[in-house]
């Protein structure tokens, strides 16, 4: 490869990355949902770096998603006020910010596996660093963190458990936005480009089914933290169902589940059924 063209692949990574990785920065600053004892349910905020790593290589996503862990530091600052050794300190830094925000660079891992359609490449990615930034959280919470958020007693369980309250719906929302954009957009070009599928021949019927996907989308990731908010202790942030009880359908969260989901399908099948019919017209 020329020098030239080798610099301006290094320059047009560079600003994606710094674009990415403010989106990224911009969307765990408007969480859905917050945790008493911290972390947060946030819309994907994980995929702009995933992405880095999936489009440029893990190098960059390392880089990337190590400066994103420092951010995340830098923003969370005040946890630090609660220790007093250095040990606890640098523990602090290292599982809950740098290394928990680093794996992300792991994301773009399984791009080797050629077997694999891209959707794939990249929720099998997705789903292997929030299972690494998962137990980084938890060794933190049953370690340091224990006697101070999380009790001494059964620390280690009591962090599998609170953990789990924002990972899960982390992990969820994240599959699902990685999936959908995984399954409409070729990430391995220098160029977004739209996946080539040979039924969408109308261009109109193609961004049809791409609506219709991210009504489907949008709405679940509105149940999956409706729901996993109520799931969610607001005082120890334990699980519990109490949250879920439904006492008076129409003054409680089901009801906008309902509504929210109902009215997704209905659109998405208007739309796909509308898409039909210019596939049919096209073939007349």
């Amino acid at each position: 490869m020329k020098p030239t063209e080798t610099k301006r692949r290094s320059t047009k990574a560079l600003v994606e990355s710094a674009l990415l990785l403010a989106l990224a920065t911009v969307l765990s600053e408007l969480p859905l949902a917050e945790l008493p004892y911290g972390g947060s349910i946030t819309v994907a905020s994980m995929l702009p770096v995933l992405l880095i790593s999936y489009r440029h290589g893990l190098l960059w996503g390392f880089g990337s998603a190590t400066a994103f862990g420092v951010i995340q530091q830098l923003f969370g600052l005040k946890n630090i006020s609660y220790f007093s050794t250095w040990q606890s300190i640098v523990t602090l830094i290292l599982l809950d910010y740098v290394v928990a925000f680093a794996v992300i660079g792991l994301g773009g891992i399984f791009r080797r596996k050629k077997e694999l359609p891209q959707w794939l490449q990249l929720l099998l990615g997705a789903l292997l660093v929030c299972c690494i930034r998962y137990i980084c959280h938890v060794i933190t919470g049953a370690t340091i963190w224990a006697g101070l958020s999380i009790p001494d007693k059964a620390a280690l369980g009591y962090s599998f458990i609170y953990n789990a309250t924002y990972m899960v719906p982390e992990t969820l929302i994240l599959s699902l936005i990685t999936y959908y954009l995984g399954s409409v957009l070729d990430f391995r070009r220098d160029e977004l480009r739209r996946m080539p599928t040979a039924a969408n021949r109308t261009p109109a019927a193609g961004w049809l089914s791409v609506a219709a996907g991210a009504l489907a989308t949008g709405a679940l990731v509105f149940d999956v933290t409706a729901i996993f908010r109520r799931l969610q202790d607001a005082e120890s942030g334990r699980f519990s169902v109490v949250g879920l009880h439904v006492e008076q359908f129409a003054g409680s969260f089901w009801m906008w589940v309902v509504i929210v989901t109902a009215a997704a399908t209905l659109g998405a099948v208007a739309l796909l059924l509308t898409r039909r019919a210019l596939l049919a017209k096209e073939k007349v």
